[in-house]
């Protein structure tokens, strides 16, 4: 398989930057996201996350996330520690921010990030101000930076009633990789719930997920944001947790025949 699959911070919050690289190499991953909390991120960490991703041959595919709020936020440490890392993205979110401000902040990431190499990534989600894909492309048409894309979230364009099919008239050129995970088909009542517990490794559960990998440009960059309560009871040790997600990864594409 030549597509780069991932493993998202989310899915081990528990566990700091290093530790994460280190867990994800010892389950057989080549590549990991990176969480960056401004309380605790130093340029030791930064050396610490580098050194275990040079060590172990792996991709860092992104350092999230930037949260876009009224008051500001942490964009350019962030762009500084994917940088440091030499990742490859950084996750963008509108937490708040009113529509102009945001996309006037979105088109300075996108310039900062660029400036770094680093590609820039909008992401929708119901539980946060920008929801839809349709919203996310407006705000990447308005920007019109080479550098914007759109990160589509398997859970959440399922949550926000659209499906594969509604990815076929997006310019690939928008998209620099994808997050991939499974769920119940009934979200229930609690959308953050169901957001950061309720989710399941590929082909676990009901989404459409053969349609949205065929949907995608080939060879697409996926990461696996399966943030599950289950998944954190059943593997406490983060290596475990990550093997088991990979284990399932690679049983769903292999037994879809997908590349």
């Amino acid at each position: 398989m030549t597509r780069i699959l991932s493993l998202a911070a989310g899915v081990c919050p528990e566990t700091a930057p290093a530790d994460f690289v280190s867990a994800c190499a010892e389950a057989g991953w080549n590549a990991c996201g990176v969480w960056f909390d401004p309380e605790t991120w130093t340029n030791a960490v930064a050396r610490d996350v580098r050194q275990r991703l040079d060590d172990a041959g792996m991709i860092a595919l992104d350092v999230e996330p930037v949260f876009v709020t009224p008051s500001g936020d942490h964009g350019q440490r962030l762009i500084d520690a994917a940088a440091a890392v030499n990742a490859r993205n950084i996750l963008v979110v509108n937490r708040g921010a009113e529509e102009g401000q945001f996309v006037e902040r979105f088109a300075e990431l996108c310039v900062m990030s660029a400036g770094a190499n680093v590609g820039c990534c909008l992401e929708f989600l119901p539980i946060m101000s920008l929801k839809t894909l349709p919203e996310a492309l407006k705000v990447v048409a308005a920007v019109d930076h080479p550098n914007a894309a759109v990160l589509v979230d398997s859970h959440h364009l399922d949550r926000t009633g659209a499906t594969p099919a509604d990815l076929a008239d997006v310019d690939p050129k928008f998209f620099r990789y994808a997050q991939l995970n499974d769920a119940a088909a009934d979200p229930g009542d609690d959308l953050l719930v169901d957001a950061v517990d309720l989710r399941s490794s590929p082909g676990e559960g009901d989404l459409p997920l053969i349609d949205l990998v065929d949907a995608l440009p080939a060879e697409l960059p996926l990461s696996m944001e399966v943030r599950s309560a289950a998944l954190r009871a059943t593997f406490p040790d983060p290596a475990d947790r990550a093997r088991s997600v990979l284990e399932a990864t690679r049983r769903f594409f292999a037994e879809n025949n997908l590349a």
